[in-house]
């Protein structure tokens, strides 16, 4: 199943691999084109590929192309994938993780109704990290104010969590191909890949 480029679209990164196969890092398809001439690619993982055409031979009249896998494992790749890497916190990638469900009353909001809510309050010396920020609508941030989900009779819905390097890499990329969706899943913990569905 080949996609031709358009660029009057947005194009579709390339997943990166490691040799033994764990996500390592998205790449333009440049970039991509790169490690292909240069036969850096030692497997690919999908059957999906993105044509990339290039100039036209004076003496055939054919044009050139070239047929990118949408996920590739890069030669001598060095294992860089770490399990333990954390993806950098912004409002985005929380609304993501959290699906733009307020994880106090359950509702679905856009971002522009959402906040950052710190389940032990900042005034209470809770950090800024994963584990200790989720998804709230303004009315329930409100609500909540500087108290524990406890001390305000308002119970989470889930739990706050740290993302994996798997988890990260999609909340990342906003146009991700359904064979990249797929692969990255497989290394998301079995108990969270609903939240990519």
């Amino acid at each position: 199943q080949g996609l031709m480029m358009d660029h009057s679209q947005p194009v579709p990164l390339i997943l990166t691999i490691d040799n033994a196969g764990r996500p390592v890092d998205w790449l333009h398809w440049q970039e991509a084109v790169n490690l292909y001439v240069r036969e850096q690619v030692a497997w690919t993982a999908s059957e999906s590929t993105l044509r990339v055409l290039g100039g036209i031979s004076q003496l055939t009249g054919d044009q050139s192309f070239i047929d990118l896998n949408t996920i590739i494992a890069v030669k001598g790749a060095k294992a860089k994938y770490n399990q333990d890497i954390i993806p950098a916190l912004t409002n985005r990638t929380l609304f993501e993780r959290d699906r733009h469900i307020c994880l106090y009353c359950g509702n679905t909001f856009k971002h522009s109704l959402l906040t950052r809510d710190h389940v032990k309050p900042k005034a209470h010396g809770g950090a800024d990290i994963w584990t200790n920020v989720v998804t709230a609508c303004k009315a329930c941030n409100v609500k909540k104010g500087c108290s524990t989900p406890g001390a305000a009779h308002m119970p989470l819905l889930a739990l706050p969590y740290s993302p994996n390097k798997a988890e990260a890499m999609i909340l990342a990329n906003r146009r991700i191909l359904v064979d990249q969706m797929d692969f990255l899943r497989d290394h998301v913990p079995q108990n969270r890949r609903d939240s990519f569905n």
